[in-house]
């Protein structure tokens, strides 16, 4: 079953996040704690968002997502930050599903972008997004400012 997460997933989501940092060969990159992700999805005034796969009351998929916004169409969209279900249950329909929901709350809302990256040499994932209508922008180059970069271009 597909739904919104719940304060009582975050151990799951954060071994989840792990997971696919580590299929990303970027483990070393995720410094996230269940507290923080308490703060930013279950906050006051949350910006971040997180649907789950829940099967038998375990969570075995996630797909965190926020809006972004597009100037040229003056609207907001969705941008999906992490899909990750669990190995074993691949092949299951279930990163279809959240996908699925996800594009629901596009056209329910009216946001006409859904989009996300996608490492390039991940075929499978590659594969899959383009089943399903996916299109690569590959005319465009990500940039990315972080640490010491990041605190001199802030100072």
């Amino acid at each position: 079953m597909i739904r919104p997460a719940k304060v009582g997933d975050l151990p799951e989501i954060l071994q989840l996040i792990k997971d696919l940092a580590i299929y990303e060969k970027a483990e070393h990159e995720v410094l996230a704690t269940v507290e923080e992700l308490e703060r930013t999805l279950f906050g006051e005034v949350p910006k971040v968002f997180a649907h789950v796969v829940d099967v038998d009351g375990k969570v075995v998929g996630i797909a965190i997502w926020f809006l972004n916004y597009s100037t040229w169409l003056g609207k907001h969209g969705i941008y999906l930050e992490d899909l990750y279900v669990q190995p074993e249950f691949r092949g299951q329909g279930f990163g279809l599903a959240l996908l699925k929901e996800l594009a629901r709350i596009c056209v329910e809302r009216g946001y006409p972008r859904f989009q996300w990256w996608v490492l390039d040499w991940n075929s499978p994932a590659i594969e899959f997004y383009s089943s399903h209508g996916a299109v690569a922008m590959d005319e465009w180059t990500v940039h990315r400012i972080t640490g010491e970069a990041l605190k001199k271009l802030g100072s």
